[in-house]
């Protein structure tokens, strides 16, 4: 079997957010090979990811074997080197790893949770993440929740993020799981004083409260923090996991397969945290890229909630009373009509 074409676009998302969710948003990979075969798999990036899967990605795969996945995926890093490592060509490498790791499935007429020695089928519990106010979503059958706090100043609005917090925890009841996401926001020392209030409310995790760069910051949060530091879907590959991994820097790891290097880079992202006793709860888990690894390999399955403007990929499974359930379809089983977008 070899490879054909390699084909990108950005489909068109209207309701997606007016910021760079939107102009560096999802792309589409499609891998076709000779045999009538094709891959599917998402990116990043926007048009700048298509632009690197069209040239410097797509030249390299053209007339090559499909089924070595892990040795393409080393060459397709080597050859954005130059200008990649992480962020917007990782991304694009992203988008077609896993439409190679779809070619796998599809040939060995496996879902990929299979392959990667699960099953489908049984239910999967999932968290919503919140945006917007929380009595939208209060009255809806919830297994857990997480509050997007990346509005408020932390300087200033100290009051408010706890207010808000508090008004979850009342609207949510005690047994629903509870976790905040600072996007970034915060230095050591507001998310110490911030932690130390919003314990009593019985908050599972404290997502991203620093940069990601700042380990240093992180290295002493999470040696004092009263709450479990979670972080990483802003991080790109395995290798830059594995420092977070063996320096312990968060307690939660949260990859996006559709960012940080595609399946391949997961699965090792999976064997590193579980040998080191760490938690993976994949960024955007309950959609059909990341929750094939979270149906095999994850010890304690949790699945985020999916970006609801992602409507064109067809044979994305549900969200039903907090829970979701992979289907028995070959590869990812995805259904994209091409003509459409």
């Amino acid at each position: 079997m070899k490879i054909i074409d390699v084909r990108a676009c950005q489909p068109a998302t209207p309701d997606s957010p007016p910021d760079w969710r939107t102009s560096l948003g999802q792309i589409l990979v499609a891998v076709e090979t000779d045999q009538g075969m094709i891959g599917y798999g998402v990116g990043g990036g926007g048009l700048a990811a298509v632009h690197v899967v069209r040239t410097v990605l797509r030249d390299l795969l053209l007339g090559r074997d499909p089924s070595s996945v892990e040795q393409l995926w080393q060459e397709m890093y080597r050859a954005t080197l130059p200008f990649g490592r992480k962020g917007v060509a990782l991304m694009a490498l992203s988008g077609v790893d896993l439409a190679l790791w779809d070619l796998r499935g599809k040939a060995a007429g496996e879902p990929i949770a299979g392959l990667l020695g699960g099953e489908v089928g049984g239910p999967i519990p999932t968290y919503t993440t919140v945006w917007g106010p929380i009595e939208e979503i209060a009255h809806e059958e919830l297994n857990a929740v997480k509050l997007h706090l990346g509005r408020f100043d932390p300087q200033a609005d100290n009051d408010a993020i706890i207010a808000r917090v508090a008004d979850a925890r009342d609207r949510l009841g005690p047994d629903c799981q509870l976790m905040v996401d600072a996007f970034m926001n915060w230095d050591v020392e507001t998310a110490l004083r911030i932690a130390d209030k919003l314990v009593p409310l019985g908050v599972a995790w404290l997502e991203e409260p620093l940069l990601p760069d700042d380990l240093q910051g992180y290295a002493q949060l999470v040696g004092q923090c009263p709450i479990p530091i979670a972080g990483g879907e802003h991080e790109f590959t395995a290798a830059a996991f594995a420092e977070l991994i063996d320096r312990r820097l968060h307690h939660v790891l949260q990859p996006d397969v559709c960012w940080c290097g595609g399946l391949t880079e997961l699965v090792k992202i999976y064997e590193m945290a579980n040998k080191a006793g760490l938690r993976v709860c994949p960024h955007r888990g309950s959609e059909i890229w990341a929750l094939h690894a979270i149906a095999a390999l994850d010890r304690q399955p949790l699945a985020e909630s999916g970006r609801p403007w992602m409507n064109w990929v067809g044979g994305q499974p549900k969200i039903v009373a907090g829970l979701i359930q992979l289907g028995d379809a070959p590869g990812f089983g995805v259904e994209i009509d091409e003509s459409k977008l």
